[in-house]
């Protein structure tokens, strides 16, 4: 059998698909797209935090959705990985209140002191920049999330030193 129609339960714990049942479980029965959202979470953490193709198409027979439906979730949020990141993600608002707050200055430090700009990983592979819409914390802009834990009224020296404190 190929690693394209492996099925999910051939590709993730016992636990995983625990979590996935219990999240299926919550909708009627023939709704079991609405646990999409949740099943992809699930599934990328098990997966070096990236949803590569071949769990992406399992995650959608498990569902019994169209692949084509997980594809569409999994590119639209930016929570979801869909190649291999570094060690720490760090998803940076540039809406408009972080953007009016200073996010341009914060943009600045990846690409003086790690070279990269949204999108790309440090060449050490410890951090991945991910620009993103608002993370509804606007009272505190400019902020950016690293790890699920939200950093706010960010300076660039602020950041420095949490991206310095990062393994």
């Amino acid at each position: 059998m190929s690693a394209e129609t492996r099925p999910l339960t051939d590709m993730l714990s016992a636990d995983a698909m625990a979590r996935i049942d219990a999240w299926i479980a919550k909708f009627p029965a023939d709704r079991k797209r609405a646990a999409v959202l949740s099943a992809l979470r699930i599934a990328q953490a098990e997966n070096d935090n990236y949803l590569s193709e071949p769990l992406m198409k399992a995650v959608a027979d498990y569902l019994e959705i169209p692949r084509i439906a997980v594809f569409e979730v999994a590119t639209f949020y930016t929570m979801y990985h869909l190649e291999r990141p570094g060690r720490h993600v760090v998803s940076l608002c540039t809406n408009v209140s972080c953007m009016l707050a200073g996010s341009d200055r914060l943009l600045q430090v990846f690409r003086e002191q790690y070279g990269i700009e949204p999108g790309e990983t440090s060449a050490d592979g410890r951090i991945t920049l991910k620009e993103v819409e608002c993370m509804a914390a606007c009272g505190g802009a400019p902020m950016c999330e690293v790890g699920q834990q939200y950093h706010e009224n960010l300076t660039t020296e602020s950041l420095t030193t949490l991206l310095e404190g990062l393994d």
